[in-house]
């Protein structure tokens, strides 16, 4: 099983604001799915757009971006193409383009 970060940007989501209820229900009927299929590790929605930025030196920096995370899931599935259909599935409950990308294999998880 390989762990998939699906996440979008939350410059992406360009519905009317009177969709989001719609929205939060959709994606967290999707999130219900994948809990009961086993596939889900964590995720949720990111808040605001400052971050705070440590440096090598352990040094803290607020910082505005412009292009932020929106939201993210984590899901263990057998294969890249289970991935990109959970990710549609996201993609239209979220009604925006979804990123996936394969994580690195950690023998100690």
């Amino acid at each position: 099983m390989t762990r998939y970060l699906i996440s979008f940007d939350d410059g992406d989501m360009t519905f009317p604001e009177e969709d989001l209820p719609d929205v939060s229900r959709d994606s967290h009927e999707v999130v219900a799915r994948a809990k009961d299929a086993g596939v889900w590790v964590t995720g949720g929605g990111v808040l605001g757009h400052t971050v705070a930025v440590v440096a090598t030196d352990g040094s803290v920096t607020d910082a505005t971006t412009r292009g932020h995370l929106g939201g993210f899931s984590v899901l263990e599935v057998a294969s890249r193409e289970e991935a990109l259909r959970w990710a549609a599935d996201l993609a239209r409950a979220c009604r925006c383009p979804q990123q996936v990308r394969e994580l690195m294999d950690d023998p100690d998880v």
